[in-house]
């Protein structure tokens, strides 16, 4: 695999990771159960924002000092594109655990412990499976292709998707799980599983954790092939995607309460993976620049938070029944 990855950038960007997750996990305290208020998942977002632009800005530096600006230009703009795309879809899965935690009646103050655990285990299924995508890149080019025609059928099934009536619990995949796992009815304080009378039963909390890192595999199978239109190296695609999840959770605090207010959201989302799936596609009769296509994710994103503040001020202006 092709990279401008070298050891020392890997071992930079491991380092970071490892203080980020010590300063998320440790520092914000773990003395019993607690929730985040939406002032300090406000500031926490800010944080991990700027510090994922802190280590973009490093890592130019390091290339125009090593390679030149012809190199580093362009791989800095790849990764700040791949970063934008891979926040902005990541909205639409924070959106699916706030379903999550209502269907199951998951407590505020339990949430943190879940999400914690759900960004830690994204952090590893995305690893190998961006990993691997670059591998079947390298072996097999056409995968490019493969990869660019999902991305457009995903984008224009989630535009005409309908709102799916039925309710978590009758998807058949949690229906096999709470008939296969020996399961309290109840939530037991911020236990994954308790025992009773000398058995081990899990409770439904680890069934809204294994649904809360399903949903963020399918959502990658979206986002990392929409990073790999950018570029295919493979530190780029890493750091942008894990720099991004890791302000996962800060996120979902700041957006709890507020999911009808972006009720546009989704068709934003849906033009971004058409357009990456026609780039895509077109690669190789037409090469679009990578700044072209950070100022078209830019510019949908920007135009479709316009139209729901449109939409929105529209609908709080309409005389309540």
């Amino acid at each position: 695999m092709n990279s401008v990855g070298t050891p020392l950038l890997w071992g930079g960007f491991a380092i970071v990771v490892v203080i980020m997750l010590a300063v998320d996990l440790l520092l914000q305290g773990r003395r019993g159960a607690h929730t985040m208020t939406i002032r300090q998942a406000a500031v926490w977002s800010l944080i991990w924002v700027s510090l994922s632009l802190l280590f973009n800005a490093a890592f130019w530096w390091y290339l125009t000092e090593t390679a030149g600006r012809e190199v580093a230009d362009p791989q800095a703009l790849a990764f700040l594109t791949g970063y934008l795309i891979e926040k902005s879809l990541a909205v639409d899965n924070v959106f699916v655990w706030l379903m999550l935690f209502s269907y199951f009646s998951v407590p505020p103050a339990l949430q943190r412990r879940v999400l914690v655990y759900g960004v830690l285990g994204a952090i590893v299924l995305r690893t190998i499976m961006i990993f691997a995508g670059s591998w079947l890149i390298t072996q097999f080019e056409w995968m490019l292709y493969v990869f660019g025609a999902f991305l457009l059928f995903t984008g224009v099934k989630m535009a005409l998707a309908k709102e799916d009536e039925s309710g978590i619990g009758d998807k058949p995949l949690v229906r096999w799980l709470r008939g296969h796992l020996p399961m309290t009815d109840t939530i037991e304080s911020e236990h994954f599983f308790v025992r009773k009378k000398g058995l081990l039963f899990a409770t439904p909390l680890l069934l809204v954790l294994i649904l809360v890192e399903l949903s963020d595999v399918i959502f990658a199978v979206d986002s990392i092939p929409a990073i790999f239109a950018v570029t295919t190296d493979p530190f780029i695609v890493l750091t942008s995607n894990l720099f991004a999840i890791l302000g996962l959770r800060a996120m979902y605090f700041l957006l709890a309460g507020a999911a009808e207010r972006f009720s546009m959201l989704k068709y934003g989302l849906a033009v971004i993976l058409v357009f990456i799936g026609i780039k895509m596609l077109i690669v190789d009769f037409y090469h679009i620049p990578i700044a072209v296509s950070l100022g078209a994710v830019f510019g949908i994103l920007l135009t479709t938070l316009l139209v729901n503040g449109w939409v929105n001020y529209r609908r709080d202006k309409r005389p309540q029944a």
